[in-house]
């Protein structure tokens, strides 16, 4: 699972979040720091009006808060949402005596990202084609 400072890097350059059942997000306030949250059809549920996308806690009676903007959720993207963001842009993720290596097609040329773990890389990796595509 990618950090907190990678999501917000990823949502401030512009990638944006539909919620489904699975999703992982964190509330990005201070006093909430490390916890992380899942959308359920169960617990947590999108629910979409005209004026944006509310996330409904249903049935949360150890804390109060019953809605929150999906705007003031840090979205956490898993290895596989974000490897599949990458598109076709994706050539292939390799194991390395650190970590792992994602490597990309970006303007023509292959670009290598390493971290300890590949969600990280994956997330780079996107992080700078979403820098390239908005240049």
């Amino acid at each position: 699972m990618i950090a907190d400072g990678l999501a917000r890097e990823l949502r401030q350059a512009g990638l944006r979040w539909r919620p489904e059942s699975g999703d992982t997000f964190a509330i990005d306030r201070a006093e909430l720091t490390g916890d992380r949250f899942t959308v359920s059809d169960m617990t947590i549920e999108p629910h979409e009006f005209d004026t944006g996308t509310i996330l409904g806690f249903n049935g949360t009676t150890e804390w109060a808060l019953d809605s929150l903007a999906v705007e003031d959720a840090l979205w956490i993207p898993r290895e596989d949402q974000l490897r599949g963001l990458l598109g076709e842009s994706f050539l292939h993720l390799a194991r390395t005596a650190d970590g792992y290596r994602v490597s990309i097609r970006l303007g023509g040329e292959e670009r290598l990202f390493e971290a300890e773990d590949a969600a990280t890389a994956y997330g780079r990796a996107l992080l700078s084609l979403i820098g390239a595509s908005v240049s």
